[in-house]
Formats: structure tokens, C-alpha cells, sequence
């Protein structure tokens, strides 16, 4: 395992993503004002409620609540891991990940490896 990617990283790689860009490519979105608009890709819909906001960097659906950045779109879109999206936006940019050495557990391996509790601690 590589190790941990530092949120600076993910920040910057964040900051370097256009997100109107990046979701325009999957999903032919149409401007309306200051926001960009499409039907949602996460549902099936007639009426668009998918909206972008690329001042803010963010999507959101009105219709299935679906909504987040440039990585969960993609992790979503694309159904990426959280690591593989950061990657794929990396390339995209030409960027080397930071790894941070660590454990490099993910938050699921962590919790899957805590020690369960037993009836006494549990009914505390």
C-alpha cells in the first residue's frame, strides 16, 4: 500500500478541476444563468434537476438528493474508489500523488479491525 494522500493534495487537485469541465464531458450539461443544467445521471428523469455550479465548484440533484465535488462525481459517475478518483484527476493534470507514509488502512479496513464489543461494554 502507497500510504496516505494529503489533504493539501486533494485540495490543490480540487482547486485545479473545473468541475463544469469535468461532469460536461460525461453529461452534456446547458447553461441557464449563473448555473449549468442537465437531467441527472444517478436517476431517470424527464425534467432536468441536475444543476452545477461552477462558481462553487458543486452539483447538485433536486430530484435524488445526489450532490457533492469533482471526486464524488466521479466516484459516483464513474463508480471509482476514493483513491482511484484522486488518481484519475491527477493524470488529468499531470500530477504525482504525495503518499504520506502510514498504515495506509482505509476508514472501513480500521473499523473492520476494532475489536467488537462485548454485551457488558456495549449495554454501558
Amino acid at each position: 500500500m502507497a500510504g496516505r494522500i494529503p489533504r493539501v493534495f486533494i485540495n490543490d487537485l480540487l482547486a485545479r478541476t473545473d468541475i463544469v469541465d469535468l461532469i460536461d464531458v460525461r453529461v452534456k450539461l446547458k447553461k441557464q444563468g449563473k448555473n449549468y443544467h442537465a437531467c441527472c445521471p444517478f436517476h431517470n428523469e424527464k425534467t432536468p434537476s441536475f444543476t452545477v455550479n461552477g462558481e462553487k465548484q458543486f452539483y447538485h440533484c433536486f430530484g435524488c438528493g445526489a450532490h457533492g465535488n469533482a471526486i464524488d462525481f466521479l466516484m459516483n459517475y464513474d463508480k471509482l474508489e476514493f483513491v482511484e478518483t484522486v488518481e484519475e484527476l491527477a493524470a488529468m493534470h499531470n500530477l504525482e500523488i504525495p503518499y504520506e507514509a502510514g498504515t495506509g488502512l482505509s476508514q472501513i479496513e480500521r473499523h473492520q479491525r476494532q475489536k467488537p464489543l462485548s454485551v457488558d461494554e456495549w449495554s454501558e
